[in-house]
């Protein structure tokens, strides 16, 4: 094994944890407020734990929480399976509609509509949920056929 595969398992097996991506699920709300404040040092902090998250945490003892099976999910959708994450595919194109979705979240937060921030942002993770659970599904069933 190579460093750089060495230091790819090593950052998703600390990514697996489930704090990790439960923490995560709070980026999206937090750079909503920071941008509807114009509070631009705490769109700094989330960003900085965006970066930092994936190693923040240590790997999990096993594979029984649903969000380490996310992470392993995407892992494997898109490293084994190669699928990639944008296009228009199912599962894959929940993660399309996001990207308006998104991008409409913080447009009106910078425009200081809350309702409709805090509607797109709700729609965004519902999607980015949508997306990864279908995922886990797949692998769960691709696991369960390949033992």
């Amino acid at each position: 094994m190579t460093r750089l595969e060495a230091a790819t398992d090593t950052f998703w097996m600390r990514h697996s944890n489930p704090k990790s991506g439960w923490s995560r699920m709070l980026v999206l709300p937090a750079l909503l407020y920071a941008v509807y404040r114009r509070e631009w040092r705490v769109a700094a902090v989330a960003v900085a734990f965006t970066i930092l998250n994936p190693i923040l945490f240590s790997p999990p003892a096993d594979d029984d929480a649903w969000m380490t099976r996310v992470v392993y999910a995407e892992r494997w959708w898109t490293t084994d399976e190669a699928r990639g994450v944008l296009d228009l595919s199912y599962p894959n194109v929940l993660n399309v509609l996001n990207i308006p979705a998104s991008g409409y979240a913080f447009l009106t937060a910078y425009r200081r509509q809350p309702f409709r921030a805090v509607l797109a942002g709700l729609v965004s993770m519902a999607l980015k949920l949508w997306y990864v659970g279908v995922l886990v599904r797949r692998y769960d069933a691709e696991k369960s056929r390949s033992s």
